[in-house]
């Protein structure tokens, strides 16, 4: 007797990619990536795989069906920011200048990570080692290195400027994401040109305008961090 046909909907193929599943499927996978991204930024890429998918109102099997690893999810939720680094990294080694390719990337990391937090968890915090995180990092971190040295080479960064003074600028631009976006950008970019011009090896005797101060005051240093 022949097979009779199947009334079930056939399971999309391994790698199959997002735009060939179902629409349901998609809206699931979406759900997953956007719980996934507030989940690993707000408690770290080691949060419970569980919480994600809480988040995304499904059950951890979904998840697992769709991203059976984290480190596939993780992946798959910060890809965005993933290019973005990238893309930062190799305009400011393309620039012909040195000086201005580093303050155009030191501008865009500090505004995007108060702005997206998925960003900050990928430029700082740690991915799982399956990821190879160190090693990308590692990556990043010659870079950055490459470009301040070509920023000193050229007499445009003062000589005792270490490539470590960069973390140290990133860490307290990260401590503004807390803060509303009308609050964080500006403060973001009056950081910056404050710290940059000390940076400079011959700072300008009359520097130009300042971004406009912030909308902020001592009692918004205590404003609780936004519930996740």
């Amino acid at each position: 007797m022949p097979d009779q046909p199947s009334h079930k909907p056939p399971a999309p193929a391994a790698g199959e990619a997002p735009a060939e599943l179902r629409a349901d499927a998609r809206r699931n996978r979406e759900r997953l990536l956007e719980a996934a991204r507030e989940v690993f930024s707000a408690q770290g890429v080691d949060a419970p795989m569980s919480a994600v998918a809480r988040r995304a109102g499904v059950g951890v099997a979904t998840l697992y069906r769709r991203f059976p690893t984290r480190s596939a999810l993780v992946t798959a939720a910060f890809e965005d920011q993933l290019a973005v680094c990238a893309t930062v990294f190799e305009e400011a080694m393309a620039d012909p200048d040195p000086g201005h390719g580093l303050y155009a990337l030191l501008e865009k990391v500090c505004t995007t990570v108060v702005t997206d937090r998925g960003f900050e968890t990928v430029f700082i915090a740690g991915f799982p080692e399956a990821l190879d995180y160190d090693r990308e990092r590692a990556v990043a971190e010659e870079r950055l290195s490459l470009l301040v040295r070509r920023a000193r080479d050229a007499g445009q960064l003062r000589e005792d400027f270490d490539p470590a003074d960069i973390p140290l600028l990133l860490l307290a631009v990260s401590g503004l994401a807390a803060q509303p976006p009308e609050t964080a950008l500006p403060a973001a970019r009056r950081l910056l040109t404050y710290l940059f011009q000390s940076f400079q090896a011959h700072p300008p005797s009359r520097p130009g305008p300042l971004p406009p101060a912030p909308p902020v005051d001592l009692a918004g240093l205590h404003r609780p961090l936004p519930v996740r």
